[in-house]
């Protein structure tokens, strides 16, 4: 039976006398041991006058440690400080903010009589390298009665279309939408990570966890700030239901490199084991959970039709191991995570995900997809007003 406080077992004892004294000794030091100890335990077997030495099975450190699947860390527990130190030390520049991004903004194609660039923040990594930009139409603070629409790429600076698909909407469709919308477009919201082609900022945390108040990273944080400002200054005096309608499309890419570096680099960093997944074969859309819009995500999923193709669904009716409610969307509770679509607390939300890995898909379609989707939610809101104007008036 076992002993009732330090679950050791007794040892059927034989009827032999001097057998039994010594046996019995050695079993009450069986006993009266510490359990939580991590010395060997000495126990006496039948058919043996000498005890032999055994290791203590119940404790879980001796079981065989987790595979490795990443070079950093140690199998099994959370990275620590150093850890995060030698990841950064392993990454290096591979692509230029400046002349990728920020030359592009200043030198191509805006119109400067509907959009002013502002600069919002900076990364106190390196300030001067990595200032933080958004492009607004002039009345984006103001009271004017329009919906507000807000485009954030590059929240995970390894997505390239989300940058470049955000800069290709300013050039090509975003002035046709400015009498209808007041927008921001932020392209660039990790540029750290975008010009080291990472998931992670430069302190090994992924911006978009941290989209809440007080969030602990500074790409998130400055984003919240940003549109908070522009919230205080027009809500007070906002009264038409449309000015209400916020719009916000956050542009990612899901590639095979998730497979193969960043969700490792993720449960490794968690001390988490990591098994193989999937990486969707198309384009889908993530959306809110809490009361979600349906028909504005099936209208930018038909608009993204017109350039790629749209993921399906695995055998267990799954994308990324949630189900898919409807052709090409999943849905999350977005602000319990936080992500970034969750910022604005609109209706009208959505995140994006290219698969630029596809066969025959090109940089240039995926950088059109993002734009697809932008001008698929625009156009569905278009529709859903002219109807309401149309009900109001009879």
């Amino acid at each position: 039976q076992r002993h009732p406080f330090h679950h050791h077992y007794y040892i059927l004892l034989y009827s032999v006398s001097n057998i039994i004294v010594i046996v019995f000794v050695e079993c009450s030091i069986v006993a009266m041991g510490n359990p939580t100890s991590d010395e060997p335990t000495v126990v006496a077997t039948p058919n043996s006058d000498t005890p032999s030495t055994t290791s203590n099975t119940c404790e879980p450190n001796s079981a065989a440690p987790p595979p490795r699947f990443y070079p950093i860390g140690t199998p099994g527990q959370p990275w620590t400080p150093s850890d995060c130190d030698e990841w950064k030390a392993r990454t290096s520049l591979q692509r230029s903010y400046r002349h990728e991004v920020l030359d592009r903004l200043h030198r191509d194609s805006i119109d400067e009589s509907l959009f002013d660039i502002v600069r919002y923040g900076q990364l106190s990594c390196d300030p001067d390298r990595y200032p933080l930009y958004a492009v607004q139409t002039k009345d984006w603070t103001s009271s004017v009665d329009k919906p507000r629409l807000l485009v954030t790429g590059g929240v995970h600076g390894y997505e390239t279309s989300g940058v470049q698909g955000a800069i290709r909407f300013l050039q090509t469709e975003a002035k046709n939408y400015a009498d209808r919308f007041r927008m921001s477009v932020m392209p660039c919201v990790s540029p750290w990570a975008y010009e080291h082609v990472q998931r992670w900022n430069a302190e090994a945390m992924d911006p978009n966890r941290s989209f809440r108040w007080g969030g602990p990273t500074e790409e998130a944080e400055a984003v919240t700030k940003y549109w908070k400002a522009a919230e205080e200054k027009t809500t007070a005096s906002e009264s038409h239901r449309f000015s209400s309608r916020i719009i916000h499309v956050d542009l990612h890419e899901t590639t095979d490199t998730d497979a193969t570096e960043f969700m490792p680099a993720k449960h490794a960093k968690a001390g988490l084991p990591y098994e193989a997944e999937t990486i969707p074969d198309g384009f889908y859309l993530v959306g809110d959970s809490l009361d979600p819009p349906l028909d504005f995500l099936s209208a930018v999923i038909e608009a993204v039709k017109e350039v790629t193709h749209i993921a399906p669904p695995d055998e267990k009716g799954t994308i990324i191991d949630e189900p898919a409610v409807r052709e090409g969307v999943i849905l999350v509770p977005t602000k319990e995570l936080g992500l970034c679509c969750s910022v604005t607390g609109g209706r009208y939300v959505a995140t994006t995900e290219v698969y630029p890995d596809s066969e025959g898909m090109t940089r240039e379609d995926c950088d059109l997809a993002q734009v697809k989707a932008v001008v698929g939610a625009l156009e569905f809101v278009i529709a859903k007003m002219d109807v309401e104007k149309k009900e109001k008036h009879g």
